[in-house]
């Protein structure tokens, strides 16, 4: 059998999204499998609508992915070799020019046809077996707007054969286009490539995914901070599986099994909820060093130290680095400064007929943390301060929270943050004493 060659040809009309960078993803994959090839092909010969920054965009997403190419064609720098078997075809009467009625103004007055001989097409899709069609109905189709404006499907036909490519893996909405882009093959003496034709990915009301149904370009999800592990992980498993229930599979694991035979014949759901999920995945396995530095902060002005402490309660906490840069300006700001707080705030949580409370277990609380020292866990904190937030439970018949909410609020100012125990092993015990005594400042104030 010849090397494998996969393609994938975007046309920079548009930012793409995640459907079709699946596309590229299982060309990438199937090439690396079978130790081949994978190409880019740029396919800009619509000049009206290609455009710079959509080229831009798509070699960004390829980086982030880290799909890189073998070999890197664009579609116009073909323009000779499309015109040279233009003419051919012509000339062999197999097309011709042809004089059209304009319908529009503007519309063509000549384009080239493809002479249809009729009959049927059959060809063997990797994805769905044997597939027929009757091409009578096609007419002469058009192939060239002129002698150096070649359409679709011849374009692509004579890119893929002089490219060596040997398995064009697309979406199904191309089965259509496959019986014209076969006579033209086989007009031209052309070898056929083997068709994969992908099931296509649906929005979350099982709609085709596109720009109108919302579909992100795959750069913001990058820019929303999710890790391209996650990204490769998820597209490979949407419409194919490993043969088994395994999740999470890296680069490695998915060049080592990926198999064709596993591609589904039904549609993939992109559900960006299951996408996040396998981000934390990820995420989580990241050391803490690279942690921050997928964080993107400048520690300067901060104590490095706290900031690692904090990475285990992002990792559990976060799907994106961009909700985990959120919980650090936001729910976790007060373990970088100390907070300001509001004596009402203190009290909210005394329990009807219990006065004195907060101040209550503020003290008792304190001579607990007293004894503990600095690098303590949140483990070790726990252990040393429940006995008397239970007893202070028992003795006023209520509950814990009612006890812990003062020093949570004294630590942290907020309504929402991690536990007191976490707080203070971060913080430690002297900067947690220290904001304690403050509060117990503000109750007697």
């Amino acid at each position: 059998m010849n090397k494998v060659v996969t393609r994938f040809a975007p046309s920079p009309t548009g930012l793409l999204h995640a459907g079709n960078y699946r596309t590229a993803v299982f060309a990438y994959l199937f090439a690396k499998h079978a130790h081949g090839s994978f190409i880019l092909r740029i396919e800009d010969t619509d000049k009206e609508r290609s455009r710079p920054e959509y080229e831009t965009n798509i070699l960004e997403a390829l980086a982030w992915l880290q799909l890189d190419a073998d070999q890197r064609y664009r579609q116009s720098a073909n323009a000779i070799r499309h015109r040279e078997l233009l003419e051919k075809l012509v000339s062999e009467n197999t097309a011709y020019v042809s004089k059209e009625t304009p319908r529009n103004p503007g519309d063509r007055e000549e384009v080239i046809r493809f002479r249809n001989p009729g009959g049927k097409i059959s060809f063997i899709d990797i994805v769905r077996g044997e597939i027929a069609m009757d091409v009578s109905d096609l007419g002469d189709f058009i192939i060239a707007r002129s002698f150096d404006e070649p359409v679709f499907h011849f374009a692509v036909v004579v890119d893929d054969a002089d490219e060596g490519v040997t398995h064009v893996i697309r979406g199904e909405d191309h089965i259509a286009n496959t019986p014209r882009q076969m006579l033209i093959q086989r007009a031209l003496g052309l070898a056929i490539p083997a068709y994969v034709h992908l099931p296509l990915i649906l929005g979350s009301d099982r709609s085709k995914l596109s720009k109108r149904k919302g579909a992100k370009a795959l750069t913001e999800y990058r820019d929303l901070g999710i890790l391209p592990e996650a990204m490769l992980n998820y597209l490979a498993l949407l419409g194919w599986n490993p043969g088994n229930e395994r999740e999470y599979l890296s680069r490695k694991d998915l060049v080592e099994i990926f198999d064709l035979s596993r591609i589904q014949k039904g549609g993939a759901v992109f559900d960006e909820t299951k996408l996040l999920s396998v981000n934390q995945h990820w995420m989580r396995t990241l050391s803490d060093d690279d942690f921050l530095k997928h964080l993107d902060i400048d520690l300067t002005d901060f104590n490095v130290e706290k900031f690692r402490k904090a990475v285990p309660l992002l990792k559990e906490r976060t799907h994106t680095f961009t909700k985990a840069r959120e919980m650090l300006s936001g729910e976790l700001s007060c373990l970088f400064a100390e907070p300001a707080l509001d004596r009402n705030q203190l009290l909210a949580k005394e329990l009807e007929g219990s006065p004195g409370l907060a101040e209550t277990a503020l003290g008792g609380l304190l001579e607990a943390i007293k004894a503990l020292p600095e690098g303590v866990s949140a483990d070790a904190v726990k252990e040393a301060i429940m006995p008397f937030a239970d007893a202070e439970e028992q003795k006023r018949r209520g509950g814990r929270g009612a006890v812990l909410w003062p020093l949570r609020y004294a630590l942290s100012g907020a309504d929402r943050s991690p536990d007191p125990f976490t707080l203070i092993s971060i913080l430690g015990p002297e900067e947690s004493i220290s904001r304690m005594r403050k509060a117990v400042g503000i109750l007697k104030g």
